[in-house]
Order: structure tokens, then sequence, then C-alpha cells
């Protein structure tokens, strides 16, 4: 992506954070006549170590994702964090346009499919302890027949990631505005107050 030197993120720790508070992703990659095919869906990372994460997901059979992820692994998948208009207001001087602040991820990611049944169910499991614990029980009591219906109507994947882009665009190269634009979006949307709080977690806050 479009990446000015000042939204240039390189700590891993904040691409990590971000990916996992919005894990509902776009991964994206060619189809067979070589057009962009891209699928919504949530991914879990997996980090491994400081310099290995990976993505795990799954799609339906139905999907013809999977196929296209089986003839070409190499991807891309983004992940979009919070995001909400910035108004010129926010600058002492009348000389200014309105802007977009945002946080984004992108990935380039390396995708093995994962078929057998064993490795889905422990796939889905994981998926269970991530989003809702309390369903691994009920999962569970539906027998092994539903489960192996439900497993054969899937196909999951693991994707490795090779390269990662990590965007934070909160106008920090401006730190006339820091001020005026953390007292506006604190009070504002929740995307907004999720903007404020990234602000004061990198301390771009505008307070001395």
């Amino acid at each position: 992506m479009y990446m000015p030197p000042q939204f240039n993120v390189t700590d891993r720790a904040i691409a990590a954070r971000l990916m996992r508070d919005h894990p509902f992703a776009t991964l994206i990659s060619n189809d067979d006549a070589g057009q962009p095919y891209l699928t919504h869906l949530p991914l879990v990372l997996d980090e491994r170590g400081a310099d290995d994460f990976a993505l795990l997901g799954h799609c339906a059979k139905p999907n013809p994702h999977w196929r296209f992820l089986q003839a070409r692994p190499q991807a891309v998948v983004s992940f979009l964090g919070p995001h909400a208009y910035l108004s010129p207001s926010v600058y002492p001087d009348l000389a200014r346009v309105p802007t977009w602040n945002y946080l984004a991820v992108h990935c380039t990611v390396e995708a093995r499919l994962i078929e057998g049944p064993d490795e889905k169910d422990a796939l889905l499991k994981r998926l269970i302890g991530q989003h809702e614990p309390a369903y691994a029980q009920q999962w569970r009591d539906l027998g092994q027949e539903f489960q192996h219906k439900m497993l054969n109507g899937i196909v999951g994947f693991e994707l490795k990631i090779t390269a990662l882009q990590c965007k934070v665009k909160l106008n920090q190269h401006r730190k006339e505005s820091h001020a005026a634009t953390f007292e506006m979006y604190r009070e504002g949307t929740p995307d907004e107050r999720a903007l404020a709080d990234w602000m004061q977690r990198l301390g771009i806050t505008g307070e001395a």
C-alpha cells in the first residue's frame, strides 16, 4: 500500500494488536482468469515468535477461493482498524483541507490448505477458543456425525506471513493538530474514540 514514511510503523507488536483487535480481514488473491478475488473472513493471528506470524482461518467448500490458493499460494491479507474523518478545523490556520485517519495492516502470505479431518477439527477448536470458548462444550455435544458433516463443508488454511506493512495515519506529522484532534475524537463516534485511544497509546495527544 502507499506508505508515506511518517505513517510507516515497523513495530510488529502494534501490527499484531491491530490484527487481534480487528480480525475480520480481506483475503485477496487471483482467480483462474487472473482477476483479483476477495473473501471477507475472520482470521486468527498465530504468533509463533517475534518474526514468525501466521493467520488461521477457513472458508466454505463451495467458495472457490481455496482452489485459487491451492494453485497460487501467495496472497495478500488486509486488516482495517478504526478510521474516521478529520476536519481541517483542528489546525490553527485556515489553509488546510480535510483528510481521513485510519490504521491498517497488509500481509503478504503463503497459503497451506488444511483438509484432513483431524487438522480441521483442531483448527475449529482453536477458532472457537479465540471467539467463544463457552461454545466448545456445545460443539462436542453435537456428536461426531454432525461434526464430520460440518468439517466436510469447509476448507481450512494456514497463511504464513512473509511480509508485513503497518500503516498508522493519525496526523502524527502535524503536531499543531494533535491536541484538537484528540479532543475531537475522544468525544466522537466509536471509531473516533478508538482512534483517540490509539493516539493516547502512541503518545500523540498534544499533552506535555
